[in-house]
């Protein structure tokens, strides 16, 4: 996980129970208030934002809390409004949608790799603070993060990646590129903000070194950039079971069972 956690492991789960916990009662309230939520999450490669995302919308219902990371643009799509491909997945009444990378690749991956051309990346510049503005005031909530981490640590990241091949299919050739390419990211991140750290949507910069403190302190932010109230509902009775009047379950041997290893595989070393 590169470098060790400042933080021991049970403290960290403890406290991302009680966060998780928080971000449920949250979600509840969104929903009960017909909000829309849109965050944004971005930063260098292997800085930790799809570890953030992970943890934060793993108790939530996903039914109201999406993840949209897309893919390279097709043909098509790249004849279209730049923005086009990233509205369709806006939020509706009491939905959250989480964007791991947004539209501001542009201003990143597209601008140093020269995926873009001069024209279309001044022209995102001028668009880009009105078409957060237009979100904001159609009633979306838009939450940015950007995601810092350091030359060294984003090298012991790459480098686990490597040895681990359960991990290795989040290194691209165009992780391998952007690494030779670290000043100019850095130049390029720099630009952005000059143009999209605005008032009324800034950047929240986390420090993502620690991945554990980066992604408590994420949540915490998160927590309190939409402030709600605990509308849990009261505990509910269950009803009594149907009796079964007669039914009787098929033979277990009628039915397709896969096989059973666990724990019989483990138990036995």
């Amino acid at each position: 996980m590169g470098n060790k956690s400042k933080l021991k492991k049970k403290v960290y789960l403890k406290e991302l129970k009680r966060l998780t916990t928080e971000l449920v009662k949250q979600q509840q309230w969104i929903k009960n208030k017909g909000k829309k939520v849109v965050v944004l999450f971005e930063g260098r490669d292997a800085a930790g934002k799809g570890g953030v995302i992970k943890v934060l919308t793993a108790g939530l219902n996903p039914r109201g809390a999406r993840i949209v990371a897309l893919p390279v643009p097709t043909e098509k799509e790249k004849t279209q409004w730049y923005f086009q491909r990233y509205v369709e997945h806006l939020p509706s009444a009491g939905e959250m949608v989480f964007f791991d990378r947004s539209w501001y690749n542009r201003a990143g991956v597209e601008r140093v790799m020269g995926f873009c051309t001069d024209e279309q990346y001044n022209e995102f510049k001028r668009s880009l603070p009105e078409f957060e503005r237009m979100l904001i005031r159609s009633g979306i909530i838009l939450v940015k993060y950007w995601f810092s981490v350091s030359d060294e640590e984003q090298e012991k990241r790459f480098e686990d990646r490597l040895k681990n091949p359960a991990k290795r299919w989040k290194l691209s050739p165009m992780d391998m590129t952007a690494r030779s390419k670290w000043v100019e990211y850095s130049k390029a991140k720099d630009a952005m903000f000059e143009f999209s750290d605005l008032p009324d949507s800034p950047w929240n910069v986390v420090d993502a070194d620690d991945k554990y403190c980066a992604r408590l302190n994420t949540i915490n932010h998160f927590l309190k950039q939409i402030p709600y109230k605990d509308l849990t509902p009261e505990p509910i009775e269950l009803p009594e079971r149907q009796k079964p009047k007669g039914y009787e379950r098929p033979p277990l041997d009628s039915q397709k069972w896969i096989k059973r290893i666990y724990p019989e595989k483990l138990t036995k070393k």
